[in-house]
C-alpha cells in the first residue's frame, strides 16, 4: 500500500476518533442481502468506504484504531441482523468483510485477528479447535442475563419456570430485546444467572427450561 494512503488512513482514524466521542460517525446507507434473502438497511461506518481500511496496517497505533473500528462494525452488523454464529469463510464472503462496490475484501488472516480481538473483549467464542466457526455475542452473556432477570423481576415472574422456547419466543417477551435470541447465547446467559444463584437450568417435559429465583 502506498505510504500516502497509510498516512491518510492514520490521520482519518485519529481525526474521527477525536471528533466522534459520544456519537456515531456514519456514512452511506446500503441494502444487504442475507441467507434468508431478506434485505435489511444498514448504516455502514465511514471507514467501510475507504479502501485502506481493508488492509491491517503495521503501525501499532493505526492498527489498533482499525481493530477497534472493525470490532464495532462486526457487533453492529450482527446485532442488526441477529446473526449469532457463522464460519470464517461465510464471514469473508458476507458484506461484512467484503465490500463489492470497492472490490475490497478483508483477508482471512486479518479476519481471524479481528475475531480474536472480539474474543478478548468477551464478545466472541470459538466453536471449534480449528477456529473456523464462531459464536458472536453483541451483548456478553452476563449482559443478556441481566436483561432477562430484569424482565423476570419487573413482571413478577420470580419462582416461575419457563421452557427456553417460551422465554425467547413467547408472547410475553415480544417487546423485549432478548426475544428471538438464539439458544446457544440464551444458555450462556442463563448459566451466568445460575452462577449468581438467580436461576437454575432444568429439564422439562419438552426439553430444557429454567427456574428463576
Amino acid at each position: 500500500m502506498a505510504e500516502k494512503d497509510i498516512r491518510n488512513l492514520s490521520a482519518l482514524l485519529s481525526a474521527r476518533t477525536r471528533g466522534s466521542e459520544g456519537r456515531k460517525s456514519l456514512a452511506g446507507s446500503f441494502r444487504v442481502s442475507w441467507a434468508t434473502t431478506m434485505a435489511m438497511s444498514f448504516e455502514w461506518p465511514w471507514q467501510y468506504r475507504f479502501p485502506p481500511f481493508f488492509t491491517l496496517q503495521p503501525n501499532v497505533d493505526t492498527r489498533q484504531k482499525q481493530l477497534t473500528a472493525w470490532c464495532s462494525l462486526v457487533l453492529s452488523f450482527c446485532r442488526l441482523h441477529k446473526q449469532s454464529s457463522m464460519t470464517v469463510m461465510e464471514a469473508q464472503e458476507s458484506p461484512l468483510f467484503n465490500n463489492v462496490k470497492l472490490q475490497r475484501k478483508l483477508p482471512v488472516e486479518s479476519i481471524q485477528i479481528v475475531l480474536e480481538e472480539l474474543r478478548k473483549k468477551g464478545n466472541l467464542e470459538w466453536l471449534d479447535k480449528s477456529k473456523s466457526s464462531f459464536l458472536i455475542m453483541w451483548r456478553r452473556p452476563e449482559e443478556w442475563g441481566k436483561l432477562i432477570y430484569q424482565w423476570v423481576s419487573r413482571s413478577g415472574q420470580n419462582n416461575s419456570v419457563f421452557t427456553l422456547y417460551e422465554l425467547t419466543n413467547g408472547e410475553d417477551t415480544e417487546d423485549e430485546e432478548f426475544h428471538g435470541l438464539d439458544e446457544a447465547t440464551l444458555l450462556r446467559a442463563l448459566q451466568a444467572l445460575q452462577q449468581e444463584h438467580k436461576a437454575e437450568i432444568i429439564t422439562v417435559s419438552d426439553g430444557r427450561g429454567v427456574k428463576f429465583f
